[in-house]
């Protein structure tokens, strides 16, 4: 076989390093594991009549629509659909100011391509979602944490640490305001109004991440900042919203969304047409065809229930490690965190938990800098009731080895 030639590679990826959780993929294989690692919608729990009946319509109705390429910023009706749907979420939006995009985190891709430059700097809670730091840390830009506790984003702290930096300092923050990944926490009303002034305060952007905000399960609804944007003096204009069909309806769907502002989605739209052209026409109809049949109200209580029914499981079972585990009740979303303690780090317990076949991941994929080696994330989600007994039973016995 011929030698490969050298290759010579952008800086930022001579040596890069992958997703921290997708590397835990590989435990998924060995017999018998429960994972509480990836926040996976469970697919018991999957509308397969819904998208099935959504999908026979959108090929019989409009198979160009399907089959063609379509309009970058994304089909018309589903845009309308989307719409519609942040207007039930208290959110009045413009069609010009909303764009079709190949999940979330696409649209965050395209933010970092028209917003930054290498060298720049970001604001992003600690501990925070990593593929967000990933791909901050690919495009040269660098992540600046801020504390967060149980209620999220510390703005008293973040107000501490803008103190003396010049307006323009840092050109974003990004957060996750409902039930967070991976703290689980939702920002209360008091700190997204003080978030929204500090922002116009010291000129910078917010990309507000909202994928989990349909599935609160306890306590009352919060607005969005998006929602709030125009209530603070100086902060409309400088919220772009990212939300997604994945957690509610199908992750292999793939449609996600963005509202911007118009200069920013129209610049974002060019940039998306260097990298797909379009999401996938066939997807956005389907998703569209769901959204008008009032499928997402008619199963969105049920998906709601499902995970309140094992959160409560999970939260019950963590109670029985007692004082070996501290840990925030969420009120919503996927995700649990919490800190083991008595100086037990993570990663040895992470350890002992593969031993046991259960996995969760170690709280360091989440932190920019100075990770917190006691802390760990784990999902509810997924596993059912019965196994989230068996999973924390084995989690029992990894702390007890330890």
């Amino acid at each position: 076989m011929a030698e490969l030639p050298t290759y010579r590679f952008a800086p930022a990826f001579e040596a890069p390093t992958g997703s921290a959780i997708r590397e835990l993929f590989k435990y998924l294989s060995q017999p018998g594991m429960i994972s509480f690692a990836g926040g996976y919608p469970p697919p018991a729990l999957f509308d397969r009549q819904g998208l099935a009946e959504a999908s026979e319509r959108a090929l019989r109705e409009a198979p160009v629509d399907c089959l063609q390429y379509a309009a970058t910023e994304g089909l018309p009706m589903l845009r309308e659909q989307l719409q519609a749907l942040m207007q039930r979420r208290g959110a009045e939006v413009a069609l010009d100011e909303l764009m079709v995009t190949t999940g979330s985190q696409q649209g965050l891709d395209l933010l970092i391509k028209v917003l930054l430059s290498p060298g720049d700097r970001v604001l992003v809670e600690r501990p925070t979602y990593p593929a967000t730091l990933q791909a901050l840390r690919l495009a040269g830009v660098q992540p600046v944490g801020v504390a967060t506790d149980g209620e999220g984003l510390a703005t008293d702290a973040l107000r501490e640490q803008l103190a003396g930096e010049r307006p323009g300092r840092f050109r974003l923050l990004y957060c996750v305001p409902n039930f967070a990944n991976p703290t689980g926490a939702c920002l209360p009303m008091t700190r997204r109004l003080e978030l929204l002034a500090l922002a116009a305060e010291h000129d910078f952007l917010i990309i507000e991440d909202d994928p989990y905000g349909a599935l609160r399960f306890a306590g009352d609804p919060v607005p969005s900042l998006l929602a709030l944007q125009h209530q603070v003096p100086g902060a409309a204009g400088r919220v772009v919203h990212l939300s997604s069909l994945s957690k509610i309806v199908a992750p292999g769907l793939r449609v996600g969304w963005m509202v911007a502002p118009v200069p920013v989605r129209q610049r974002c739209t060019i940039a998306k047409q260097t990298v797909d052209l379009c999401t996938s026409p066939w997807a956005q109809r389907i998703a569209a065809e769901y959204l008008a049949a009032g499928s997402l109200e008619r199963h969105l209580p049920l998906l709601v229930a499902g995970y309140r029914a094992k959160a409560e499981r999970m939260l019950a079972g963590l109670a029985r490690l007692g004082r070996q585990f501290e840990m925030t009740a969420p009120q919503g979303g996927m995700f649990i965190w919490g800190r083991c303690s008595g100086g037990v780090q993570a990663s040895a317990l992470f350890t002992q938990a593969v031993a046991q076949n259960v996995l969760f991941v170690p709280g360091q994929a989440f932190f920019g800098d100075e990770p917190d080696p006691q802390a760990l994330r784990l999902s509810f989600a997924a596993p059912d009731l019965a196994a989230i007994d068996d999973g924390l039973a084995r989690l029992q016995r990894a702390f007890e080895a330890l």
